[in-house]
């Protein structure tokens, strides 16, 4: 799998759009990649994809960012020593849903799936919670732009 930036995108959305306007990014991503969209790796689309061994991963943004947006419109992401754990949570429900997800549908051990699909993404998903929290205000400013 691929490292990309769209955990970063989730918990940024989810965060400055609160969890209804949060989960319908999501919602409308995952919609415009089922319709042959090249949104992932490889500039690739389509139903095979979305529903392939990586697509439990993208349904998971969908729950991630609702929390994400609910605990943001709670004010927890307001202070960054607070946002970072949120957006490694969010991540964590990303990864809850895409590993067996992975498991599953590439016929995989647990093991096999953490080993693939989790504990190479744990560093990265920490830098990408403190990037999404130093970043958060102008997140919010692009978004309360009418």
């Amino acid at each position: 799998m691929p490292i990309t930036g769209q955990t970063l995108a989730v918990v940024l959305t989810a965060a400055a759009l609160g969890p209804a306007r949060g989960v319908a990014v999501q919602v409308v991503y995952m919609l415009a990649a089922l319709v042959g969209l090249p949104f992932y790796s490889d500039a690739s689309g389509g139903v095979d994809v979305v529903f392939g061994a990586t697509g439990g991963y993208v349904v998971g943004f969908i729950p991630a960012a609702f929390l994400i947006g609910l605990a943001a419109k709670h004010g927890v992401d307001r202070n960054p020593l607070k946002a970072v754990p949120l957006f490694i949570a969010g991540q964590a429900v990303i990864f809850a849903v895409g590993v067996p997800w992975l498991a599953l549908s590439a016929d995989l051990s647990a093991s096999q799936a953490l080993d693939a699909g989790f504990y190479p993404f744990i560093l990265g998903g920490i830098v990408k919670a403190a990037v999404a929290a130093a970043v958060l205000g102008t997140a919010w400013k692009l978004t309360r732009r009418g």
